[in-house]
């Protein structure tokens, strides 16, 4: 969006909420509790992971190969490489920030509240570019380990599925941001955050 932050309410946005980033997760706990179109995706695509998990690591049960003890391993691999992929998840927001034309980029992390954000000083997005900046690292990620499922042998599918459950749940953060804009659709919403601050503004002005 061409808009600078002090230009906002001079073209009719006014300021809807305004986040420090130490309060991240109740904000994001707030509106993946509304039922929006976003909040109802993500918990769809969690249970049919969460499903998925369930059914591999029981699966061959009556086997006299099976062994719980193995399966639990592969489980354990998916959650170790889900950690390991957080920085390019980061990247790649950085990245989608970059390609809508925010030129002043960073990362912030909370390792106590385990919450890690990409951030676009200044940069004011709106729903369509934010769309695209909170969407892109799970379209990416999600697709890169859904084919490896279909591709990888049967010892590696389980970490497979892991990975992809792990950092679906990962991507609440993002999908209640979406939440929030989606349950503010009556408005034309945009955001920026002011590194400096620790602080992420919304405005919103009635749609014309």
């Amino acid at each position: 969006m061409k808009l600078r932050p002090e230009e906002l309410p001079e073209n009719g946005y006014i300021l809807l909420d305004q986040l420090g980033h130490k309060e991240l997760v109740p904000f994001i706990q707030t509106y993946m509790k509304k039922r929006t179109k976003f909040s109802v995706i993500y918990y769809i695509c969690n249970s049919l992971i969460f499903g998925l998990t369930g059914y591999l690591l029981v699966s061959d049960f009556n086997s006299e190969t099976y062994s719980f003890a193995a399966k639990f391993t592969s489980f354990s691999y998916g959650l170790a490489i889900a950690l390991v992929l957080l920085p390019l998840h980061e990247y790649i927001h950085v990245i989608a920030y970059k390609l809508n034309g925010a030129v002043n980029t960073s990362y912030d992390a909370n390792l106590r509240k385990f919450y890690f954000m990409a951030l676009a000083d200044k940069f004011v997005a709106n729903k369509r570019e934010f769309q695209i900046v909170a969407l892109a690292p799970f379209l990416i990620i999600s697709s890169i380990l859904i084919s490896f499922i279909f591709i990888a042998d049967q010892n590696w599918t389980l970490t497979c599925v892991a990975t992809l459950l792990a950092h679906t749940a990962m991507c609440s953060g993002d999908f209640g941001l979406l939440s929030y804009f989606d349950y503010h659709q009556d408005k034309d919403v945009v955001t920026y955050d002011e590194v400096e601050n620790n602080i992420s503004y919304f405005y919103g002005r009635l749609k014309r």
